[in-house]
C-alpha cells in the first residue's frame, strides 16, 4: 500500500484533539488512511443498516461504537453531531473519534454548529507525485502523469483512466449532487463540468460560463458551489497585498485532478496531450495541484495566489510565508529561455521577493540569473 503523507499530521492531531475530521473528494484514500489507525472501530453511514441505527437512536448508537472509532460519510446523519457533542467533551483522552466525509459544506457547517474547538481539520486530495516517488510509477512521463491524475484506485487496483473517470463522475452525481443541489437536469450539469474544464487555468469569467452553458449567472456561481464543495474544482485568488497597481479581482479556475480533467476533455490517451492546446493550461493546473497537497498533508491551509495586473503584466504564483515572498513562473517548456524571467524580473522588486522560481518540464535544475529552474518532479521537494 501507498504510504500517505498526511499519516503523521493525523497522528500528531489525533494526540492534541478529542476528535479529527478528514474531508476531501470521494475515492480519495480517506478510508484507506484512517484505517491503517489501530484500536479503531469503523462504521459508514452510507450503509443503510448503520445508517437507520444512528438515525433512530443516536445516544445507543454511539455507546455501541466503543472508546475510539470512525464515521464515514457522518454527514448522512446530521443529528449524530449534537450526541458527538458531548461524548467529546466529557472525553478523558484525546483521538477518541474520527470523522470523515467529501462534502466540506455540510460536514463544516454540522462542526461549526456543533464541534468547534473539539475538532482538528484535515483535507486529503488523490496522491501527489511526492507519494508515489518510492513506487513503480515514480518515472512516468509527464504527460502519463497528467492523464492519469492521482487517485488512488488508479494505483492500487490498475484501473484505467478511460474507465475509472467516466463512472466517477457518474457515481459523483447520483450521491453528492443530488444531495448538496436539486438540480434535475443532471445532463445539463455534465455539460456545464466539461465546460469549466475547458477554462482550467484562467481567468474565471462568469458571464462567458452563464452563456456557453445557456444558464443564469446565479445558476453558475451556485453550481460552482457544488463543484468546490465537494472537492472538484478549487480557485486561486488574485494577490491583492501591497501592490499600488490595478489589479484583476477574478479568481482562476482549477481542478484537483488533471486526470478528471483530462477525462472531460475527452482525452483517451496521453500521446493526444503532446499537442493538445490546453496542455500547458494542465500543468500549470498539475503544479498548483501539488503544491496545495503539501500544503494540505502538513495540516496547513493553502496560501497560494495569481498576480496579474491591468496591463496583462503576470506572475502564475505567489507565496506569501512569514519573512518571505516567492515569485513562481510555471512554464510547460523544456528548454531554459530567458523570456521565462521577464515577469519575474521586472516584478521582483515590487513584491520584495527573496525567492523566485521557474517550474518547468526540463531535466535539471539550475539557478539561472538569480532564479532557480526546477524540474516538476522536485516541486515536493523543494516547496
Amino acid at each position: 500500500m501507498i504510504q500517505r503523507d498526511m499519516a503523521k499530521v493525523l497522528l500528531m492531531l489525533l494526540n492534541k484533539f478529542p476528535a479529527v475530521h478528514v474531508t476531501g473528494p470521494r475515492q480519495s484514500g480517506k478510508t484507506t488512511l484512517a484505517k491503517t489507525l489501530d484500536g479503531y472501530r469503523y462504521f459508514s453511514l452510507e450503509n443503510p443498516d448503520i445508517r437507520v441505527f444512528a438515525e433512530t437512536d443516536p445516544r445507543g448508537f454511539l455507546r455501541s461504537a466503543g472508546e475510539k472509532f470512525i464515521l464515514d460519510e457522518v454527514q448522512y446523519v446530521p443529528q449524530l453531531f449534537s450526541y458527538l457533542q458531548e461524548i467529546l467533551d466529557t472525553a478523558t483522552k484525546n483521538g477518541r473519534v474520527i470523522l470523515l466525509g467529501s462534502q466540506s459544506f455540510l460536514l463544516n457547517q454540522h462542526i461549526s454548529q456543533s464541534l468547534a474547538g473539539r475538532v482538528a481539520s484535515l483535507k486529503l486530495l488523490p496522491f501527489s507525485y511526492s507519494e508515489l516517488k518510492n513506487t513503480e510509477f515514480a518515472n512516468s512521463a509527464l504527460d502519463d502523469v497528467l492523464f492519469r491524475g492521482g487517485y488512488p484506485r488508479l494505483f492500487n487496483e490498475g484501473i484505467d483512466p478511460v474507465y475509472f473517470f467516466p463512472n466517477y463522475i457518474e457515481t459523483y452525481l447520483q450521491r453528492d449532487v443530488r444531495m448538496l443541489k436539486n438540480i434535475e437536469n443532471l445532463t445539463n450539469f455534465v455539460r456545464f463540468i466539461k465546460l469549466c474544464a475547458g477554462r482550467v487555468g484562467q481567468i474565471l469569467d462568469l458571464s462567458s460560463l452563464s452563456r456557453d452553458a445557456n444558464i443564469a449567472v446565479n445558476t453558475v456561481k451556485s453550481w460552482l458551489s457544488v463543484l468546490e464543495a465537494s472537492y472538484i474544482l478549487y480557485f486561486i485568488q488574485p494577490y491583492s497585498g501591497n501592490i499600488s497597481r490595478r489589479l484583476i479581482k477574478s479568481p482562476k479556475l482549477y481542478f484537483y485532478d488533471t486526470g478528471l480533467v483530462s477525462s472531460l476533455l475527452n482525452i483517451e490517451n496521453a500521446k493526444q496531450l503532446d499537442t493538445f492546446y490546453l496542455r500547458g493550461n494542465l500543468f500549470e493546473n498539475f503544479v498548483f495541484s501539488e503544491l496545495i497537497k503539501q500544503r494540505f498533508n502538513e495540516g496547513l491551509p493553502a496560501n497560494y495566489y495569481f498576480f496579474r495586473d491591468a496591463k496583462g503584466v503576470e506572475i502564475d504564483c505567489v507565496q506569501e510565508l512569514p519573512g518571505k515572498m516567492r515569485l513562481v513562473e510555471i512554464k510547460s517548456s523544456e528548454t531554459l529561455s530567458r523570456d521565462h524571467l521577464k515577469n519575474i524580473s521586472s516584478l521582483r522588486t515590487v513584491f520584495h521577493a527573496t525567492e523566485d522560481y521557474v517550474i518547468y518540464s526540463g531535466g535539471e535544475v539550475a539557478d539561472f540569473h538569480h532564479t532557480c529552474f526546477m524540474n516538476w518532479k522536485d516541486v515536493g521537494r523543494f516547496f
